[in-house]
């Protein structure tokens, strides 16, 4: 894989670490940074990892684009547009990607960096994490997906709580409220068991079950379950499924190879 001016990525066995590294702006985006993180999500979502990690460097997530580059104008629009239509491709990357996605939030995610961490179909948070819509703050409105997320994660009106009131969220009440999944005081150590224990998984069978929960709102219950059936009968053709059903009526787990 190419190397990366403002990413960090490394292979650990079947898991692939993605660590945003642009410590001079709180990892914050500026264009060259987001159109990295889209090349290395469209990368590794087409790679034989088996669990993509999400995290930042220095104690910090992603606080979203680099207000640093901009003018405080119109003129700003087409650098914004720059940044959020890259972001928006990273993290479709993310969210569709045949493989779980864990984002590890080490410290502040606010902005697009927000969106980011929501894309993970595990988010775990370090204690002194914190997120923030953040949007309001510059008279801007939300992008990197949180729109689209927020209402599905915690529902309509208190999304427009969050997104309105602005308030910084700390991890307890993230978790409470369905954006995170859990909070940990061994971040790095936890971090790595769950990628490990999700690559270790039946990786095709991961990336069918996100496609299942993907796609469910657009259809009805017919048309889901009907979506399930399909599923479920193309999963006896992998190996993954061979060796778990022989591990069931035995005494050994089973070795999944995500095959």
């Amino acid at each position: 894989m190419a190397a990366f001016e403002h990413l960090d990525v490394e292979r650990t066995d079947d898991v692939a670490y993605v660590t945003m590294a642009r410590p001079e702006t709180h990892n914050a985006m500026d264009a060259a940074m987001a159109s990295e993180l889209r090349t290395v999500t469209a990368d590794l979502y087409e790679d034989d990892s088996r669990c993509i990690v999400l995290t930042g460097t220095d104690g910090v997530f992603n606080t979203g684009a680099d207000l640093s580059v901009l003018s405080g104008d119109a003129s700003d629009g087409r650098a914004l547009r720059s940044i959020a239509s890259s972001l928006h491709r990273a993290i479709e990357n993310l969210s569709r990607a045949p493989k779980p996605v864990v984002t590890g939030v080490n410290g502040v995610a606010a902005g697009g960096g927000f969106g980011l961490a929501l894309a993970g179909d595990i988010v775990l948070l370090a204690e002194d994490a914190r997120m923030e819509f953040a949007y309001p703050r510059v008279g801007l409105t939300g992008d990197g997906g949180s729109t689209f997320f927020l209402p599905k994660l915690v529902g309509l009106r208190r999304a427009k709580e969050i997104a309105l009131l602005d308030d910084p969220i700390l991890p307890a009440k993230a978790v409470d409220m369905g954006l995170a999944t859990e909070v940990t005081a061994d971040f790095d150590d936890r971090l790595a068991e769950l990628a490990a224990k999700l690559a270790d998984g039946p990786t095709k069978a991961y990336g069918a079950t996100k496609r299942l929960f993907n796609r469910s709102p657009g259809r009805d219950l017919s048309a889901q379950m009907a979506a399930e059936t399909d599923s479920i009968a193309k999963m006896t053709t992998t190996e993954d499924y061979e060796r778990g059903l022989e591990c069931f009526f035995g005494d050994e787990d089973p070795q999944f190879e995500g095959k």
